[in-house]
C-alpha cells in the first residue's frame, strides 16, 4: 500500500455520508446512505488508487457502508468518534460541520496509512452470517437495559402500576429468552468450531462467545500486544519528564471489554490458570481491581492466541 494513495474520509448521517477525498485531486461531494447511494460511492471509489477510507461508528448507521466498500476491495476502518474528535482538535480544527468532518477524517486516514500497526484499525469483512449474529447481539443487549429501566421504574411507581411493569418485564423476558435461543443456535450452525475453541476456556460462556465471534473478528489475527490495546486493557504509560505517572488501561471497544470482564470474574473462580495468577498479583501487593484488568489481559490474549493456532484451552500450557 502506497503512502502515495489517495484517502478518504466520510461523515455518516442517518440520511446521507459527506465523503472527502484527498490526493492528487482533492474532492468533497454527498452520496445517500442507502443501498444505492453506497454503490454510486464504491463506483466512484474505483477508479482511485485508495489506500484507506476512515469512517467513524455512528450506532450502526455506518455498518451497511463499511461491508459495501469492503466488499469491492477498499480498505476501511471504522474508528472510535473520540480519536477524531482528538485528532481535529490536535489540528487546532474547532469548526464541526459535515464537510469539515470528512476532511478531518481524510487527514486522519492519511496519518494511520504511515503507522506500521495499520493492520489493527482495518476490521475484517463481516459477511452475512456475521452481521446477523451482530445484530442478535445488539438486540439481546437492547433488551437487557429495557429490562433493567422497568426494574429501575418500579422502585418508584406507585402500587398500583406494578402490574403493568410486571407485565412488560414478562414480555421482554420472553423475548431476550428467544434472542438467546437464536443466538445460540446461529453460533452452533455458523461458527461452532470457533465457539467450541472460544468456550474451551473456563469462564467463556456462550454469550461471551457470541459477542467476541461478532463484535471481535480480529481475535487471532493481531498479535497480543495489539489485540489488548483494541479492547482496552493494555495498561497505557503517563510519563513526563522525570515522573512516572501511574499506567492505567482506557479506550478500546467497550462492549467486548464488558463481557471480557464478566468472562474473568468467572474465570478467576472456575479456571485454574486465571484464579492462580489472580492470587499471585493479590499476594505480590496489587489491588483486586488491577489484579482483575491483568487476568482480563491475560485471558483475552490467550484466546487470541488460541484462535490463531487453533488450539483449544491446555491448563498445561496456558499456566499462570
Amino acid at each position: 500500500m502506497s503512502v502515495t494513495s489517495v484517502t478518504v474520509g466520510i461523515d455518516v448521517a442517518k440520511a446521507h455520508v459527506d465523503v472527502c477525498v484527498l490526493g492528487a485531486k482533492s474532492s468533497a461531494q454527498r452520496f445517500d446512505n442507502d443501498a444505492e447511494g453506497h454503490s454510486a460511492l464504491a463506483a466512484a471509489l474505483q477508479p482511485l488508487d485508495v489506500g484507506l477510507v476512515v469512517m467513524e461508528a455512528t450506532g450502526g448507521y455506518e455498518a451497511a457502508l463499511a461491508c459495501a466498500l469492503q466488499a469491492t476491495g477498499l480498505p476501511v476502518a471504522v474508528i472510535n468518534p473520540r480519536q477524531a474528535r482528538d485528532f481535529a482538535k490536535s489540528m487546532g480544527r474547532l469548526a464541526k460541520t459535515d464537510a469539515v468532518d470528512a476532511r478531518t477524517l481524510a487527514e486522519l486516514a492519511a496519518v494511520l496509512l504511515r503507522r506500521d500497526d495499520l493492520q489493527r484499525f482495518l476490521r475484517p469483512l463481516a459477511d452475512e452470517r456475521q452481521q446477523w449474529l451482530a445484530a442478535l447481539v445488539t438486540r439481546r443487549r437492547q433488551l437487557l437495559t429495557m429490562l433493567h429501566s422497568e426494574r429501575q421504574r418500579l422502585q418508584i411507581t406507585p402500587k398500583k402500576l406494578h402490574a403493568s411493569i410486571e407485565a412488560i418485564e414478562a414480555a421482554i423476558k420472553a423475548q431476550l429468552d428467544e434472542i438467546e435461543e437464536q443466538m445460540v443456535t446461529h453460533v452452533r450452525e455458523h461458527f461452532g468450531e470457533l465457539d467450541t475453541l472460544l468456550q474451551s476456556a473456563a469462564g467463556v460462556g456462550p454469550v461471551s462467545s457470541a459477542t467476541m465471534i461478532a463484535e471481535l473478528p480480529e481475535l487471532g489475527r493481531l498479535n497480543r500486544r495489539e489485540i489488548a490495546a483494541l479492547v482496552g486493557v493494555a495498561p497505557m504509560a503517563n510519563d513526563s519528564g522525570g515522573s512516572k505517572g501511574r499506567r492505567r488501561v482506557q479506550g478500546g471497544r467497550f462492549e467486548i471489554r464488558r463481557v471480557l470482564y464478566m468472562a474473568t470474574l468467572t474465570a478467576t473462580r472456575y479456571n485454574p490458570a486465571i484464579k492462580a495468577f489472580y492470587e499471585r498479583l493479590k499476594a505480590a501487593g496489587k489491588l483486586p481491581k488491577v489484579a482483575l484488568v491483568a487476568c482480563m489481559r491475560k485471558l483475552l490474549t490467550t484466546l487470541n492466541a488460541m484462535v490463531r493456532t487453533g488450539k483449544p484451552w491446555d491448563k498445561s500450557l496456558h499456566c499462570a
